[in-house]
């Protein structure tokens, strides 16, 4: 069988054996906290090629637009300057790592901290207007909030941690996670995975709602902000730029489980938030495949840029299979404070772990000697034992 991704005929992944909840209508989409701006931004980099079937979660949303717009507004009118002023607390800590290497692991592990907080999912959602809107909004919303994500059984819910670059999606800004709207067209936003061939004042706007975001959660929380998205990976140089002193946690993983893992994510999240019927295959494999070259290409070359004491490297297996010890040796890599405070918090969550259930794939032979061949760096880096 031939499952080389290029070959455009038959995928690499033989098994997928995975969890997740399943689509209803009504549950929240990424996009229903976007402005009426930020909608039709999304929808021009598609060119509005939405499939008949997701009319209805078109419709959903042009209702909510201009209801996130007139919260926006409140937002900007009693909040602005006191954002614009805010300083954060230090520069934030962000965990950074291949998407499906347990980076969600670690972010549920760093937030138990209560001298930290970070953008949750309310907060990704709406990220133009939480500051006025969360305390009488999120409870409502919750009640139409799956009990699972749809790529695999970590619990979700609008209280729990989130991945900031949606919150960058719903602030109008680009990035390569618009593609989930429109899985069957050609990415969008590839450039803004690692914003190394941005002109400098697009750069600097992509920036500027990183930091926007970081001050808006400063004053809520006042508190150090952890930051956790996969594809800031790709973009060390440019936020030390911005964050000069930004603490970095990577976590790596067997790429033999990333890959189908990954395939699955976009599978799941284009089926689920997409305003197309995902085609996936060979096209979503080889997309898979490149990102990954294209993101560590990117943070070997830039990861020396760190300061000394600003990075640990951890690995997902050590993270389940000795998570305390491994948190204990981030903490004092990264000169975090004192560790035994939280350390009773972290083994009762490490507990609650214990009977969670990880998805399960199989791989082709060729897709296993392609992989092995095309992320070599990565391999050689971090698992040089794996052939």
């Amino acid at each position: 069988m031939s499952s080389n991704p290029q070959d455009g005929k038959k995928s690499g992944i033989l098994k997928t054996v995975s969890g997740g909840s399943a689509d209803r209508f009504w549950n929240p989409r990424f996009w229903d906290g976007m402005t009426v701006s930020a909608w039709t931004k999304l929808l021009n980099s598609g060119k509005w090629r939405v499939a008949p079937a997701r009319y209805p979660m078109l419709a959903v949303i042009w209702g909510l637009a201009p209801l996130n717009s007139t919260f926006a507004a409140l937002q900007n009118r009693f909040f602005k300057r006191q954002i614009n002023a805010t300083r954060p607390v230090q520069d934030p800590i962000f965990i950074i790592g291949h998407w499906r290497s347990g980076t969600t692991l670690l972010h549920e592990y760093m937030i138990k901290d209560q001298r930290f907080t970070t953008s949750n999912t309310y907060e990704c959602f709406a990220p133009s207007h939480f500051l006025v809107s969360e305390s009488f909004m999120a409870p409502w919303v919750q009640l139409l909030m799956p009990k699972k994500r749809p790529m695999d059984n970590m619990k979700v819910g609008l209280d729990r941690p989130q991945e900031d670059e949606f919150a960058i999606c719903a602030l109008g800004m680009n990035s390569p996670y618009r593609s989930v709207a429109f899985p069957n067209l050609d990415p969008i936003d590839d450039e803004y995975l690692t914003l190394r061939n941005l002109p400098e004042e697009e750069q600097n706007k992509w920036l500027d709602c990183l930091e926007y975001l970081v001050k808006a959660l400063t004053v809520k929380y006042k508190k150090t902000v952890v930051l956790k998205s996969p594809s800031h990976t790709a973009r060390v140089r440019a936020i030390l730029k911005r964050f000069p002193n930004a603490k970095f946690i990577h976590i790596a993983r067997d790429p033999f489980v990333l890959f189908p893992s990954t395939v699955n994510l976009w599978k799941k999240l284009s089926r689920t938030h997409g305003l197309q019927i995902p085609k996936g295959g060979p096209k979503l494999e080889e997309k898979v495949l490149k990102n990954f070259e294209d993101m560590y290409d990117a943070y070997l070359d830039d990861v020396s840029l760190i300061k000394e004491g600003n990075l640990c490297d951890i690995t997902y297996d050590d993270l389940v299979a000795e998570p305390v010890a491994t948190l204990e040796r981030i903490y004092s890599t990264l000169n975090l404070g004192d560790f035994d405070k939280n350390r009773a918090v972290f083994e009762e969550f490490a507990q609650s772990q214990k009977n969670y259930k990880k998805n399960n794939f199989e791989l082709a032979p060729e897709m296993k000697e392609t992989i092995a061949k095309r992320w070599r760096k990565y391999f050689d880096r971090y698992f040089p034992n794996v052939k």
